[in-house]
């Protein structure tokens, strides 16, 4: 430390956007109060990154890493998004090659690094000798639902577990797997994989190795979830509030996206979005496309093409002649589009999405309701999570695989946009505007972790 009230603290998050943007916005916040930030990446994801605000940057350094080579994964891929889902464990047996020049880095970097904040991924972090936080990116709700870190992965449970609420909480919930999720997730995170760490393995020793964690959300959101988090470690858990992107300068609102949204009526449109790693089969993409179709509503649909279908090009997986027959009324912006941007706009009246973390708060911040549509990970036990909230409604599905139809589509965005057994989810989700969007109290949040990490270091001198 330079002195009792700055800290020098080096960010590693997982090579994955919706990682990669919450620990940039923890260190925007981190740097507001005088804080040195070393953030870790690769350098294509690094010039991926939104700009530092100018006054900022001083205090951000970013430090590029160079990817180690690994079969099977294709040059130029240092994301999730730049994959299909069925390649991510190359690139997270790439990223355990950054451990060495991580390390070299931890020991050569002036000032010396106090603190590492790292997630999941990072299970090696604390090799290089510095303390240690945990940052989870997901709700609270999610990361309680595993339990402590010594259960994760033990074997002792079984897939039908993973469906059941946990009986570790005291109050009612439905936060649990569907069964098709059960499956998924199984399939993805707790077998062996190509990097020979599964995740609930590097899960497990990132929890057990960290001295804090540090908890993306806040008390006045999920009062209930942290005290069964707080019961579950034996750390401190600290939340560091919601942290909403702010929207950039209205000079981003130009091009077709915002021309089309100017000619709708206000809270008329539905924005569907599925992140930057959801994938879909074509069958599934054309019951989303017929269902936002046959609902009759305005919607904008922000396609991202490497990865929000199996296999081919987006535009040509969609249902012949859906483009024409939704002309006017819908628009589909294939590759991206600026989503908190897009969000903020008067005309949009409601978010159908995958319920990843960074996209709930993106949307709740501008109170808008929920279409949900999980796809896989967290998003399952997300989607309970603000359905018990009343914040949202889940699109119906199929039990065991997980299929949905175009009618269950059109259903859910009438009732969540027009319908009258969706007044209380859009009064729920205007009220949470309240709480997501004001910037005072998420950044007392901040404040708090700041304090806790300066009381940690007193005690260990």
């Amino acid at each position: 430390m330079e002195d009792a009230t700055t800290f020098h603290i080096v960010m590693l998050p997982w090579l994955a956007f919706g990682h990669l943007h919450p620990f940039l916005e923890l260190s925007k916040s981190l740097a507001k109060r005088g804080h040195k930030i070393s953030f870790i990446s690769t350098l294509r994801n690094l010039r991926r990154l939104p700009d530092v605000p100018p006054h900022l940057s001083p205090l951000i350094r970013f430090v590029p890493l160079p990817l180690p080579h690994v079969d099977g994964l294709p040059a130029g891929a240092e994301a999730t998004c730049d994959l299909p889902q069925s390649s991510t464990q190359d690139l997270k047996k790439a990223f355990d090659g950054l451990e060495q020049p991580f390390v070299q880095f931890i020991h050569q970097s002036s000032p010396r690094a106090d603190w590492i904040i790292h997630d999941f991924a990072a299970y090696w972090a604390s090799k290089a000798g510095v303390p240690c936080i945990f940052y989870s990116t997901f709700p609270a709700s999610t990361l309680a639902f595993f339990g402590r870190p010594s259960d994760i992965g033990t074997g002792g449970g079984s897939l039908k577990d993973l469906t059941i609420p946990p009986k570790r909480v005291p109050f009612p919930t439905t936060v649990a797997y569907r069964y098709h999720e059960a499956i998924r997730l199984a399939l993805d995170s707790l077998q062996p994989n190509a990097s020979g760490v599964p995740d609930w393995l590097r899960t497990k020793l990132s929890l057990e190795n960290s001295k804090l964690v540090a908890q993306r959300s806040c008390t006045d959101f999920e009062a209930d979830w942290f005290q069964v988090l707080i019961g579950l470690h034996d750390k401190p858990v600290v939340p560091v509030g919601l942290l909403p992107p702010l929207p950039e300068s209205s000079e981003r609102r130009h091009g077709q996206v915002f021309n089309f949204l100017d000619t709708q009526t206000p809270g008329s449109v539905i924005y569907v979005a599925l992140g930057s790693e959801a994938t879909i089969s074509r069958e599934q993409m054309h019951e989303l496309a017929l269902g936002l179709e046959i609902s009759g509503l305005p919607f904008l649909w922000a396609l991202r093409k490497s990865t929000t279908v199996e296999t081919g090009d987006a535009v040509d997986l969609l249902p012949e002649g859906f483009e024409g027959r939704t002309e006017g009324r819908g628009l589909v912006a294939v590759g991206w589009a600026p989503q908190v941007e897009v969000l903020a706009h008067e005309a949009v009246g409601g978010f159908l999405t995958h319920c990843g973390w960074s996209s709930l708060i993106e949307g709740l911040q501008f109170g808008r309701p929920l279409v949900m549509l999980p796809v896989f990970s967290d998003q399952g036990l997300n989607a309970r999570a603000m359905g018990e909230k009343k914040l949202g409604l889940e699109v119906e599905r199929d039990e065991r695989n997980g299929f949905f139809g175009r009618e269950a589509v059109a259903r859910a965005v009438k009732v969540v946009m027009v319908g009258e057994e969706g007044e209380v989810i859009r009064a729920k989700a205007k009220e949470m505007r309240g709480i997501f969007s004001d910037k005072k109290r998420q950044e007392r949040y901040v404040d708090g972790f700041v304090k806790c990490l300066a009381d940690y270091r007193l005690e260990s001198l």
